[in-house]
């Protein structure tokens, strides 16, 4: 089996070098090409799915994450007992730390994912802001570089202009992020900013940008391969979410028109071409006022790429794995046709008022179904969700012909999904399907917050 013209064999064996519903749609992908997988897990995900279904397994450590999905030398012990010759990170744990990616391509092995210098480049925001720049990738106002002081701080924010967010340069999430309204909240935001970058990313840097009030958050997904091809497959509307965490996601954005998204898709397409960039990646933008504004760059799979298969019907994955294995995408820009309408709630064990995390046994799982119904999950009746991970356990991802099709096609779809024993956010993206805000596609990057403020 090959790759393609230009490409070296297909891979035979594929380590997924993580767990839960992506190890498993790693898996399918992996098995659709006839490509065998090796499962890696920890002690606490013994009886996972993708362990169950993997063609081989290999327990890598302790349930801690530090000590099984992030350790390097026993992931790597495992894909060479095995015999694999590639790996695919998946999303989180090593999928974008550059040097697990260098040191996979160092054993021999194909590393299912963008260069190493591409992932350190965008792995460090005040870099990747600087490169876009150059790029031609209109950028929020802000600070140069890194702020190093206070003095530096001030002087930044009177230029800026006020608002302004405080960011960490080395990570993202939601942590190391502040915003300064006036000069008088200042100094304590960039003192907190600063902790929080240090402690969660081992690296105080941050930078600042200008902070912008009513923003709608849009991400534009691309893939290349190592053969000079860069395509984009449109923009997903991530704006809906808690805490710098998305909840929900739908493609194509409300709030954009054919024109506008081809416009910003081409533009990060060239800069991307320039870069020589490799395998599948998201380019994530502010737009506000009609205006797109790029605040970083990804290089990975992300959680919500269903969303965007389900519209176009091109499966991430599997391309994914034919790049890395040489071969040249499978279409072209013009290939790409934009097909209705879809919408991918992420469902996790927590309470849905004030998001308590809700591990233990799943007494009860039965997942929706019918006609463009799409469940991502790992559960099972009887599995236990263990509490050393990310809380998501399941993705429901919808398609129609219209945006009031699709959302029809979620409200009945989450009336169906139940998941016993455990508490899930299910109740809560009931309850914003019943909003006229999210229903009339009136919302941004602040109002889920102020929506489940006022549901307390």
């Amino acid at each position: 089996m090959t790759g393609g013209t230009g490409a070296r064999p297909m891979f035979e064996k594929v380590l997924i070098a993580n767990r839960g519903e992506i190890a498993l749609r790693i898996h399918r992908a992996c098995r659709e090409l006839g490509i065998a997988t090796v499962a890696v897990h920890s002690t606490a995900d013994a009886d996972a799915m993708h362990v169950r279904l993997a063609n081989e397994s290999v327990c890598i450590g302790p349930p801690q994450a530090r000590d099984s999905y992030l350790n390097v030398a026993a992931i790597l012990s495992a894909a060479t007992i095995t015999g694999a010759d590639a790996i695919h990170p998946g999303y989180g744990f090593l999928s974008e730390n550059a040097d697990f990616a260098a040191m996979v391509e160092e054993h021999g092995l194909a590393f299912i994912g963008p260069t190493p210098e591409h992932i350190r480049m965008m792995g460090d925001k005040v870099v990747a802001k600087q490169t876009a720049r150059k790029l031609g990738i209109p950028c929020v106002p802000g600070s140069d570089g890194p702020v190093q002081d206070l003095d530096a701080a001030v002087a930044a924010a009177e230029q800026i202009g006020y608002p302004v967010l405080i960011k960490a340069a080395a990570g993202g999430g939601g942590r190391g992020m502040k915003v300064a309204a006036s000069r008088a909240v200042l100094e304590e935001a960039f003192r907190t900013a600063r902790g929080e970058a240090e402690a969660a990313f081992g690296d105080g840097r941050v930078y600042m940008e200008k902070y912008l009030g009513h923003p709608r958050h849009i991400e534009i997904q691309v893939i290349g391969d190592s053969h000079g091809n860069v395509v984009h497959l449109g923009e997903r509307d991530c704006s809906l979410q808690r805490k710098h965490q998305k909840l929900v996601e739908e493609s194509p954005s409300p709030a954009l028109n054919a024109e506008q998204r081809m416009e910003i898709g081409t533009t990060v397409c060239d800069a991307l071409r320039k870069l020589g960039y490799r395998n599948a990646g998201t380019v994530e933008f502010l737009y506000e006022d009609g205006k797109f504004y790029f605040i970083e760059m990804n290089t990975r799979l992300q959680v919500e790429h269903p969303v965007t298969e389900m519209i176009t019907g091109i499966d991430l994955v599997r391309e994914q794995i034919r790049i890395a294995a040489g071969a040249p995408l499978s279409f072209s820009q013009d290939d790409v046709r934009f097909a209705g309408h879809a919408i991918e709630c992420r469902v996790t064990a927590e309470t849905p008022t004030d998001f308590r995390p809700s591990p233990g046994r799943v007494a009860e799982y039965h997942p929706p179904g019918g006609l463009g119904v799409r469940v991502d999950s790992a559960l099972y009746a009887g599995y236990s969700v263990p509490p050393y991970y990310d809380s998501m356990v399941a993705k429901l991802i919808v398609h129609g012909a219209t945006r009031n099709e699709a959302l029809m096609r979620l409200r009945r779809s989450l009336d169906e999904f139940v998941i016993g024993g455990i508490e899930t956010t299910l109740p809560l993206h009931r309850r914003i399907l019943g909003s006229g805000d999210f229903v009339d596609g009136a919302y941004d990057i602040h109002w889920l917050e102020r929506f489940v403020g006022l549901k307390r």
